[in-house]
């Protein structure tokens, strides 16, 4: 890295502004207007390059230039390394050892796969529904809906027992969490693998109808090691509920003050709830902390030259709001065709587990707009508390009235 970055060098991550909490930093917006390409400085003094704009961001994530695997010296960490086993999944792997760890566990997520899991989808949004409706007001949109289902989902998908869901929820938000101590992150994770481990060996004694049964007989083969399977659950297991309960809770949220888009939304048919949904994606967009890389060789971008062993971050929330490629970025729009955004990144690393959230974004959203007609915040919005704090943003809580 280079040590030669003037000291007005930005601190990343930024802050959003006061009562802007739909938005990008004011400062990403700022870097974006200057140029494609800028220096930020992080957490441990070194400046990466930062890709404010979508077509330089789309480039980078597509170049296989760059590197995803954290073990590369000059690769832009969000913290301290964890060490260990803990949190060496596919996700920071490169080619072809990621290829290979990712076509195992790509069959479920397959459009095929996914559309037939709409039934039991729907009856999970229903039966949470219908307590929420028979329980008490307000009620807590997150503990209540947005949590519950994506974790009985995904939980039913790997095979984990849902009873085991406070178990995991609770370390998961401590990884997802910005200000959770080393130490804390590292006992979290080996917890975490630890339990998926021993669900590994307990899947190859019983194996069933799910995801971590079918990575049991391959510990079996020599084709990947115990901890390795457990690596890939707990990739599937954290980005499968953290991000879809944080979509939906922030979904809501933005369409209760956007009364108008609600009444667009509601009055969709299937084909236009999943084209809202997609500038929910766009506009919210959830991936707080940037896509971090680091580049191989020199490589020659919008003029300048990112030189081999220099950070690169792609903050896929500016880069969906560049008005080069959506018109009037910062409005919410469900009648946009969005589909161009990349909430779920892009090139070979993009979202293994999209078309599945994109599933329960259109049954859960749908669903609870219709059965609930006159869903309302039961605070202000300035009091609902927002997670600044996490790398998936979203919010903590949600309380609702009916």
């Amino acid at each position: 890295m280079t040590d030669s970055a003037p000291t007005e060098t930005p601190s990343y991550p930024m802050r959003r502004a006061e009562g802007c909490p739909f938005d990008p930093p004011p400062g990403l917006k700022a870097l974006q207007e200057s140029g494609p390409l800028a220096r930020v400085r992080l957490w441990d003094g070194s400046t990466p390059w930062l890709a404010t704009r979508y077509e330089e961001q789309r480039s980078l994530l597509a170049d296989p230039r760059i590197s995803v695997d954290i073990r590369n010296p000059g690769y832009p960490s969000t913290g301290p390394a964890l060490g260990g086993d803990a949190g060496i999944s596919f996700l920071f792997m490169d080619d072809p050892e990621h290829n290979r760890l990712r076509r195992m566990v790509t069959q479920p997520f397959t459009l095929r796969s996914v559309k037939a899991m709409a039934p039991a989808v729907q009856k999970v949004v229903d039966e949470l529904i219908d307590a929420m409706l028979a329980g008490p007001k307000p009620a807590d949109l997150v503990r209540d809906f947005a949590l519950p289902m994506p974790s009985l989902v995904i939980c039913d998908l790997l095979g984990v027992p849902y009873s085991s869901h406070e178990f995991f929820q609770e370390h998961s938000e401590r990884l997802v969490g910005r200000d959770t101590a080393l130490e804390d992150r590292k006992s979290s994770a080996e917890q975490l693998v630890g339990f998926l481990v021993r669900l590994v060996h307990q899947k190859a004694a019983e194996p069933g109808d799910d995801v971590m049964s079918t990575l049991a007989p391959r510990v079996a083969a020599g084709e990947l090691t115990d901890v390795e399977a457990a690596q890939t659950g707990f990739l599937l297991l954290v980005a499968g509920h953290e991000t879809t309960a944080n979509m939906l809770a922030l979904g809501t949220v933005a369409l209760l003050e956007h009364p108008e888009q609600l009444k667009a939304y509601r009055e969709a048919d299937e084909e236009g709830v999943e084209r809202a949904n997609e500038e929910l994606l766009r506009y919210l967009t959830i991936s707080h902390n940037g896509r971090r890389r680091v580049a191989l060789e020199d490589i020659e971008i919008a003029g300048t030259v990112i030189r081999k062993g220099e950070g690169v971050i792609v903050p896929s929330d500016i880069g969906n709001r560049d008005a080069e490629v959506f018109p009037d970025p910062d409005a919410l729009n469900v009648g946009r065709d969005a589909r161009r955004h990349m909430a779920f990144g892009f090139g070979v690393h993009q979202c293994l587990g999209q078309p599945l959230a994109r599933l329960e974004m259109r049954i859960a959203l749908s669903t609870l707009f219709r059965r609930m007609p006159d869903l309302a915040l039961a605070c202000d919005v300035s009091q609902v508390p927002f997670k600044h704090d996490a790398t998936i943003y979203g919010v903590h809580e949600l309380p609702v009235t009916w």
